[in-house]
């Protein structure tokens, strides 16, 4: 009995020092040693992920996550979704993190925990060229129709600016939105200014016009399950790192305050 008993004690001891030993594994060393960095994103949001002329798969946050698996020493594997499926494709575990041009709302961080912000950007009205419609408190008017894409900060200050509007929800990206506009399914579309002005360069030139004035400023961050503090701490300190010695400057100049990258890609 005292035989059954210290062995017990030594197979419950091992039990707990082995669950120890687990729970101590964080996602970056799962990451380290799997040799790979899985990042959920969409394909539809330029100027921060898309596919460009030459098929290759490039944009903002595209760079600025190959940079972060270089640091880390790891390959990228890039994981495709629409905008509602990015943060249930992180919270399943399918991915580590989740790059996006995504607004950290205090909705959201109720899910998922966002790194700092890396930069701001607001939501915007657009209209056909010839359209109207010109100025925000056009857009005001009962019945107008605007596009927004589901789930987004667009589809809330959408509803908050316009209540009186009829918004049609699209699944997918952006570039759906600026479809339906120029298609005359909608009076107007609201999305991230910075994704309009990068996914216009895309259609015919002038064909869209941006209203005067942002319906909200908001931040824009990556994100990580909550069951990952460490690989929260380190991508923060990335990007206290790369802003400090310039290169999330030459990043956003180069696709986001500008269209020079259009020439390239």
């Amino acid at each position: 009995m005292k035989k059954f008993n210290a062995l017990a004690v030594i197979v419950s001891l091992a039990i707990f020092f082995g669950c120890l030993g687990i729970a101590s594994a964080g996602t970056l060393e799962e990451i380290a040693q799997r040799g790979e960095l899985r990042i959920a994103v969409q394909t539809q949001g330029a100027p921060f992920s898309f596919v460009d002329k030459n098929g290759a798969r490039t944009g903002s946050s595209v760079e600025l996550c190959e940079l972060i698996a270089k640091e880390m020493g790891v390959k990228v594997k890039f994981l495709n979704y629409d905008w509602d499926g990015l943060i249930p494709a992180l919270l399943s575990k399918k991915a580590d993190m989740l790059a996006a041009d995504m607004t950290p709302t205090l909705k959201r961080a109720m899910k998922i925990a966002f790194t700092d912000p890396y930069m701001y950007t607001g939501s915007v009205v657009f209209v056909k060229q010839d359209s109207p419609i010109q100025t925000l408190e056009d857009v005001k008017k009962a019945g107008t129709k605007i596009a927004v894409l589901l789930g987004s900060t667009g589809e809330n200050d959408a509803k908050k600016a316009f209540p009186e509007g009829t918004l049609k929800t699209y699944k997918g990206g952006g570039p759906l939105l600026i479809n339906a506009v120029l298609a005359g399914h909608t009076d107007a579309g609201v999305n991230d200014g910075s994704a309009v002005r990068g996914q216009a360069a895309s259609f015919p030139p002038n064909s869209v016009r941006i209203l005067e004035g942002q319906l909200s400023k908001s931040p824009l961050a990556f994100a990580v399950r909550y069951d990952s503090p460490d690989l929260l701490s380190w991508l923060n300190l990335f990007f206290l790192h790369i802003s400090l010695d310039g290169r999330l400057d030459d990043n956003l100049n180069y696709w986001v305050n500008s269209l020079d990258w259009k020439k390239d890609h």
